[in-house]
């Protein structure tokens, strides 16, 4: 079997342009509340977002060398989805691979794992979401797999997976549920609305959504 996987098939790309309209939190909603990465995962800055597959990387701990090899193998337009064998304290990604995956039109990088030169790959303006900031190298030493499944938290992760990301953390959509996802975060919305308005009749929430109040 070959650990390194090229060809993976990916959403149509209407359906990732309808998903990055959503929130991450409407698109786990919508799918049944399934689907959240650990809530340890944020972005480096609140206001960057993401949305596009999944090319799924899983790499030895405190080793990147195969991180070097998924800028090589994402197309334009991916994100690389990374687990690190559940060793956090390393600096597993930095400046000079931000600049290879933008020059690869790469959307982002979601990592259960740390990363460093957070200030430069802020001000590039690369959507990072990962476990935090470490100092510490990384060895090259090999192994690990690309495009293979991968496990984050309680999620299973397939190449080509749709993944939404925002200051309030990340979903995995499976890619054969995006489309009756979509149309349940789209009426989801439409739902939020007519309880915007509600509310400004002077209804409360536990009128709107038919709780027994235990103040009455």
């Amino acid at each position: 079997m070959s650990r390194v996987k090229t060809e993976i098939e990916r959403p149509a790309v209407e359906s990732i342009q309808r998903a990055a309209r959503f929130s991450a939190a409407t698109l786990h909603e919508a799918a049944g509340k399934k689907g959240a990465l650990p809530s340890g995962i944020k972005p480096l800055a609140s206001q960057m977002k993401i949305c596009g597959p999944a090319v799924t990387v899983s790499s030895p701990p405190t080793d990147n060398i195969m991180l070097h090899e998924a800028i090589l193998a994402a197309q334009p337009g991916d994100v690389l989805v990374i687990e690190v064998s559940g060793i956090y304290e390393a600096g597993y990604w930095g400046d000079i691979m931000t600049k290879a995956a933008m020059e690869r039109q790469i959307h982002g990088l979601i990592i259960d794992g740390c990363v460093r030169d957070g200030n430069d790959i802020m001000d590039m303006g690369f959507p990072v979401f990962s476990r935090g900031l470490c100092i510490q190298g990384t060895s090259k030493n090999g192994g690990g797999t690309i495009n293979h499944p991968i496990q984050i938290g309680e999620v299973l992760i397939m190449p080509g997976d749709l993944i939404v990301g925002d200051g309030d953390g990340v979903v995995v959509i499976p890619r054969m549920e995006i489309e009756a996802i979509l149309e349940k975060a789209h009426q989801r919305e439409e739902d939020e609305k007519w309880i915007s308005e509600e509310l400004k009749t002077g209804k409360t929430t536990m009128e709107i959504y038919g709780w027994k109040s235990q103040l009455l």
